[in-house]
This record gives structure tokens, sequence and C-alpha cells, in this order.
């Protein structure tokens, strides 16, 4: 199994209902432009050139994505270049504008988010390991890319590990410590 295998696997078992996969078709895109637009405020010139906290962060994400898979990293390289001139335009209003805008785009994705999981009645992936957050995204444009007929092995694979992976959370007993 691979590394993406793994990690789409493993965020697959909190999502496996498909409500739950659809409120995260809205949410996880509006969190990540909220980021961009929150993010894109912060940096510096360097030889005439703006570099911002954003900029940054789409290179880190595109490098680690292609550790994963060189064509999800292609795509969604794409997909934040695409959204980054609009989160440029957000991040050079007003600063109340810029603000309200980027953390009430931030808070609505959340909100589809917990909604998605209310379904699922499961708790969110990251809330047991962090690499969730940066996964998230990259199930996302996955299973974009299963709906739409490609890489169907890849998605048999990731589900059916995930299905023994829920198998196995489902099945540890809750534990409550007593004060």
């Amino acid at each position: 199994m691979t590394k993406l295998e793994q990690l789409l696997s493993q965020y697959a078992a909190y999502h496996l209902d498909h409500k739950n996969i659809l409120t995260h078709f809205i949410g996880i895109p509006l969190i990540v432009f909220a980021i961009l637009c929150l993010t894109e405020r912060a940096g510096f010139v360097l030889s005439g050139m703006e570099l911002t906290l954003a900029l940054g962060l789409i290179v880190v994400t595109t490098i680690y994505y292609f550790s994963l898979d060189r064509i999800f990293a292609f795509i969604m390289l794409i997909v934040l270049f695409a959204a980054y001139p609009l989160a440029l335009k957000i991040a050079h209003l007003e600063l109340m504008a810029w603000l309200s805008l980027s953390v009430g785009i931030f808070v609505v994705g959340w909100l589809f988010q917990f909604v998605g999981h209310f379904y699922e009645k499961k708790k969110p992936a990251f809330m047991d390991d962090i690499i969730g957050l940066a996964i998230g995204p990259l199930f996302v444009l996955a299973e974009m890319v299963f709906m739409l007929g490609f890489r169907k092995e890849l998605e048999q694979r990731m589900l059916d590990h995930a299905h023994v992976l829920r198998a196995e959370m489902d099945s540890k007993p809750i534990s409550i410590t007593p004060n």
C-alpha cells in the first residue's frame, strides 16, 4: 500500500457517509480559500516580487502532495493558483472587510464540516491525527476524480482499507477516565 493510499484510507475511515463527503465538497474548499485569504497579507517584497505566506503554503503543500501523487498534486496546484487571484483581491480590501469576509468564509466552511460529521456520527479525522488537515483537501480532490470515473482502482483500495480501519475504530470501547 502506497503512502497516498494509506493516508486517503485513514481519512476515508472518518468519511464513509455520502452526505458527509458532499458537505466536505463545500466545507474544505471554503476553508482552504479562507486560509489563502487570511495568509495573503503576511509577506514581504524580495527583488520586486511580493512573497506571501499564502504563496508559501501553496508551495509547501504542493511539494508534499507531489511526494504522494504527481497527478493529484498537479491538479491541486492548478486549483490553488486559480483561486489565488480572488484571494489576493479579498486580501487587498480594507482591514475590516478583509478580516470579516475571510473569517466568515472560514467559519461557514467549518460549519459544513461539522454538519457532515453529524451525519457520519464520527469526529473529524484531524482530531486523531493532525495530518488530516493536509489530507482533507487531497481527499476531496480524489473523491471528485473518482466521481468523474478516473482512478477507480485507487478508490477501491482506499475504500477497502477504510472499511477495515472503520471497523477497528468502531470495535474499540469508549473509555471515560474518572476524576
